[in-house]
């Protein structure tokens, strides 16, 4: 095998130095149980086929084998040594995938992953997502941003506002965007002007840090909140040439439509009835192994996009497939593993990597996870489960990768599990005395319990909730 070249000087000189918040990036690997860790962000999800290629190829030569989707839309790549990240940061270089060395861990952007595609919302955002990121990598203060702040880019129809991002725009069906800090709306900017103004925000909140006595990585952080923040905004939008109105009442989230959910697997109508469609498909714990990637990657090759969509909620569209096509493409991917069926289980059971890739994990939730899985499908209640309530699993308190809002959550303990649901209802199901995870059929009835309100009966209950 040729060795492959170095990667070229990068443009706009060497990443910042390591301090801060200790979010992994594509050059700052974070330390794991089974090797080093890198995340790329892919900024709203979008990859080219060509891109995709690049990543699969960089997983198998470099990594454990596997890529594993982020609640952000991003991708993990694990089990990389030392030498392999210089390697990796000169492929995503030449692919396009790392724009920015500076940049590179600030350019997390959430999109609605459908937007443009069936018909729903007020505008395609596709445009914003390309402007916005062009502004991040341009701007002298932004890699300054922490590794968790978060922009939203949602077409109206609310999906990615929920995951609580610090800086969204929302399109209005005035045709214009309300700018929102966290939860909070700041101004109506013009859909023109909109990615500048979310821009112009993130570095407002950065001036506004800087004077907080602690460290401030995420808006919710600053002292009494988002408020003064969004106050301040239109006079510095305004001072900046753009012509900001007051936002519309009420200031406080969600819009008055409900958020739409994350997309169902399956084949997803287009705008038209004779359009394309876009295929979606779920990844078991957003992990997919290079053989499972590269039949998404055929399967983006079949439409007029030759992209993939990566979502929040640790799925991927296949965007501009012919109906007939679609249909194919799901029957070829759900033999191959991934999910395609919309009354599956799985979109509502997440988990974090847990052991034996994490040294802090008190067990191997994801066997676990999995093992619960069929005890529970017979009351499955479609994409989000039993009762619409996501199921999150934990090897530690730490959490890692949990969703947002409600969710039922699944803690790892020294002693078993302890299962908790939104309203602070919480049951413990102790390990067997021989070791190893509660009986499957045991977890199922204590998470659909959960989910749907009711107590379940073999385990101890608290009215003390676990956050």
């Amino acid at each position: 095998m040729p060795t492959p070249p170095a990667p070229p000087p990068f443009p706009d000189g060497p990443p910042p130095p390591e301090g801060g918040d200790a979010c992994p990036g594509s050059l700052r690997p974070h330390t794991a149980d089974d090797g080093l860790l890198v995340r790329v962000r892919i900024p709203g999800g979008v990859l080219t086929a060509r891109q995709a290629q690049v990543a699969a190829d960089a997983a198998e030569r470099l990594g454990d084998g596997t890529l594993h989707l982020t609640s952000r839309g991003n991708v993990q790549l694990r089990g990389l040594r030392s030498e392999g990240v210089r390697e990796l940061a000169g492929l995503l270089t030449a692919a396009g995938l790392l724009p920015s060395a500076r940049h590179e861990r600030v350019r997390n952007v959430v999109a609605s992953p459908l937007s443009g595609r069936d018909g729903r919302g007020h505008r395609d955002v596709r445009p914003w997502l390309r402007e916005l990121d062009a502004l991040l990598c341009a701007s002298n203060s932004a890699p300054e941003l922490s590794g968790r702040f978060l922009f939203a880019l949602d077409d109206g129809r609310g999906d990615v506002l929920a995951l609580r991002p610090d800086v969204t725009l929302l399109a209005s069906p005035a045709g214009d965007a309300v700018l929102y800090v966290a939860e909070t709306a700041a101004a109506r900017v013009p859909a023109a002007e909109a990615p500048r103004a979310a821009l112009l925000a993130a570095e407002t909140f950065l001036a506004a840090a800087r004077e907080c006595a602690a460290r401030t990585w995420r808006v919710t952080e600053l002292p009494g909140g988002p408020g003064a923040l969004a106050r301040a905004l239109p006079r510095r939008l305004r001072d900046a040439g753009l012509a900001a109105a007051p936002p519309p009442a009420p200031r406080t989230a969600p819009p008055a439509a409900p958020p739409a959910a994350p997309p169902a697997p399956g084949v997803v109508p287009g705008a038209g009835p004779d359009g394309p469609v876009t295929l979606s498909v779920h990844a078991p714990f957003g992990a997919l192994s290079t053989a499972r990637w590269r039949a998404l990657v055929e399967a983006a090759r079949l439409g007029d996009a030759d992209e993939l969509t990566l979502t929040p909620w640790r799925g991927v569209l296949v965007p501009g497939l012919p109906r007939a096509r679609a249909e194919e493409a799901a029957a070829r991917l759900a033999a191959a593993g991934l999910v395609t069926d919309p009354a599956s289980p799985w979109p509502g059971v997440g988990a974090c990597v847990g052991r034996p890739g994490c040294a802090k994990a008190l067990a191997d939730v994801r066997a676990d996870a999995a093992a619960a899985l069929p005890a529970a499908a017979p009351a499955a209640g479609g994409a989000s489960g039993a009762g619409g309530l996501p199921v999150y699993w934990s090897g530690c308190a730490r959490r890692c990768g949990h969703p947002r809002g409600e969710h039922v959550d699944v803690l790892a303990t020294d002693d078993g599990y302890r299962v908790t649901a939104p309203d602070g209802r919480t049951v413990h199901l102790p390990a067997p005395a021989a070791g190893g995870a509660p009986p499957p059929d045991r977890t199922a009835a204590a998470l659909a319990a959960a989910r749907a309100g009711t107590r379940a009966t073999g385990g101890s209950a608290t009215g003390t909730a676990t956050r």
